[in-house]
C-alpha cells in the first residue's frame, strides 16, 4: 500500500474462527512460491510465474509489506489477503482521482472450496473499517472468474461497472462498512 494513511503497520495479528492473518514469516517461503508458479492461482491473473525465475526473485527473509496479510490455518501459509491503495491513474474508481482501498486475495488451489477465502477477507475488510472509518474498499475480478465473483457477492461488494482490460471482461464492485448511525 502506498500512503495507507494513520493506519499503523503492522497490527496485531487478526485471528477468525479458524486463521489467523499475520505479516509473512521466513517458513511462508515454500508457499509463496507455490502460490504465484500455481497454474490454477494463475488462471486469471496473467498466469504462474516461471518457479526458476520466482525461487531466485523472493529473498530467504520476507520485507515488510504494509497490506498484505498471510492466510495462516494450523501454522501453515494457504493463502494471502491483500489492502493496496488503487492507482490514482487507473481508469475504473468509485471516486474519481482518489486512490481508494483496493482488496485482493490469492488461495493455494488445496484450500479452496472451505470458505477461507471468504473468513478471511472478511475479516481483512473488518480490520480496514476500523483503521479507516467510512472508506469505500474496491475490487477487481474477470467475470470468467465464478470464485472470485461468488466471494464478492459473498462479501456485499455490489457491481459498480464492468470494463475490459488484459483481453477480458473485469467486474469492479465496491464495499462500504455499514455505520450504525446512533
Amino acid at each position: 500500500m502506498t500512503e495507507f494513511g494513520p493506519v499503523a503497520w503492522p497490527p496485531a495479528p487478526i485471528r477468525t474462527g479458524r486463521l489467523v492473518l499475520r505479516e509473512p514469516e521466513a517458513r511462508d517461503r515454500a508457499a509463496v512460491i507455490e502460490l504465484f508458479t500455481s497454474p490454477e492461482v494463475g488462471t486469471y491473473i496473467g498466469g504462474p510465474r516461471q518457479r526458476e525465475e520466482f525461487e531466485r526473485a523472493v529473498p530467504e527473509a520476507p520485507k515488510r509489506r504494509p497490506g498484505l496479510f498471510v492466510v495462516d490455518l494450523d501454522g501453515a501459509m494457504i493463502g494471502i489477503v491483500t489492502l493496496d491503495r488503487r492507482d490514482p491513474e487507473h481508469p475504473v474508481h468509485v471516486r474519481p482521482g482518489a486512490s481508494e482501498a483496493e482488496l485482493g486475495y490469492m488461495f493455494l488451489p488445496q484450500a479452496w472450496g472451505h470458505g477461507y477465502a471468504a473468513e478471511a477477507c472478511a475479516a481483512a475488510l473488518g480490520w480496514c473499517a476500523g483503521a479507516l472509518p467510512g472508506e469505500p474498499v474496491v475490487l477487481t475480478t474477470q467475470t470468467a472468474n465464478e470464485r472470485s465473483m461468488r466471494l464478492a457477492a459473498k462479501l456485499g461488494f455490489t457491481e459498480v461497472e464492468r470494463y475490459e482490460a488484459y483481453g477480458a471482461e473485469q467486474w469492479f464492485g465496491m464495499w462500504s462498512p455499514v455505520v450504525l448511525s446512533g
